[in-house]
């Protein structure tokens, strides 16, 4: 019939068949896409780039950090070595005041008289003269002070207390004597700094390259005095003695890769060291060696003066 439009019916099962295909083709997955070989060997070579930067930059802080603790380590090793020795050497020529100067007397006045102690001479300990209160050997590099220990009032204590002891902690207050000398001899052994105090000897320091003790010598003149440095050998009057100069050269643990050349001065002030070469000699014209051999190395000086040396 004109007028009327044929419409054509799909079959039900055709319908189901295409919405298959449709719901098929909406989910299926693409398809997968290997690298290939290029592109893998340039992946690895980043890699193996960013993991050695890494490694350059790790080795590189071990090393500085390595170095600073070296310093540090040494630096504390000194100040420790020279504290030790500054307390013995201030109170090397150190006196006992005696309140009661006259036999039977006792002092009620602080501000009476006294008298100077300097000797003691005791049985079964050190005896002790003021003539040695400092002393030095310049063939074994040696350095020794003594001073009289003796009991004195303590605060809060019932019974006079001896507070004097030698550069190793005693000796014992049950040792034979509390009146005798303490002892320091302070001493390089190989390249341990050590210290015997009344018989008993103990390293305080290791990686010590250079000890060496320069004695402040007061010399009378017409015109006043002076105070000259000199070594043991060349000390006229022990007694003149005023103060002692200590330097030590100490050396670390760490390896580093330093450039040639790499001086110091030692101890006498003149001589110049190669850290860097095995065969650079010391003021005593010992090789360094390899144990010392691009080891950092540093010195330290100080200066003490004598407790109760006053000057003549």
């Amino acid at each position: 019939m004109e007028g009327i439009m044929a419409v054509t019916k799909t079959p039900p099962h055709a319908l189901a068949v295409k919405a298959k295909m449709q719901h098929r083709t909406r989910f299926a997955k693409p398809p997968q896409r290997g690298v290939t070989l290029i592109e893998l060997l340039i992946g690895i070579a980043i890699g193996l780039l960013v993991v050695a930067v890494a490694m350059g930059a790790l080795m590189m802080s071990r090393g500085v950090s390595g170095t600073v603790s070296d310093a540090s380590g040494i630096q504390q090793q000194a100040a420790y070595a020279m504290r030790v020795i500054g307390m013995q050497m201030r109170q090397a020529g150190s006196l006992y005041l005696n309140p009661a100067p006259i036999a039977g007397a006792v002092a009620t006045d602080p501000l009476s008289a006294v008298a100077f102690e300097t000797d003691a001479t005791v049985s079964g300990g050190i005896s002790f003269s003021q003539d040695n209160t400092i002393k030095g050997d310049t063939v074994t590099g040696s350095l020794t002070s003594t001073y009289r220990r003796y009991k004195d009032a303590v605060f809060a204590a019932l019974t006079p207390q001896s507070l004097a002891r030698n550069c190793l902690g005693g000796p014992a207050d049950d040792g034979p004597s509390t009146d005798e000398a303490i002892e320091n001899i302070f001493q390089l052994n190989g390249t341990q700094l050590e210290c015997t105090g009344n018989g008993v000897t103990q390293p305080i320091v290791q990686n010590v390259a250079q000890f060496q003790a320069i004695y402040l010598e007061q010399a009378l003149a017409a015109k006043g005095s002076t105070i000259k440095p000199v070594k043991a050998d060349a000390v006229t009057n022990w007694r003149a003695v005023q103060g002692v100069q200590v330097c030590l050269v100490l050396y670390g643990n760490e390896r580093i890769d330093m450039p040639v050349n790499s001086t110091y001065v030692d101890c006498d002030g003149t001589t110049v060291v190669d850290m860097s070469n095995k065969d650079s000699k010391d003021m005593n014209g010992n090789k360094i060696g390899a144990a010392r051999e691009k080891r950092m190395h540093m010195v330290f000086r100080s200066t003490f003066q004598l407790r109760s040396q006053g000057l003549i």
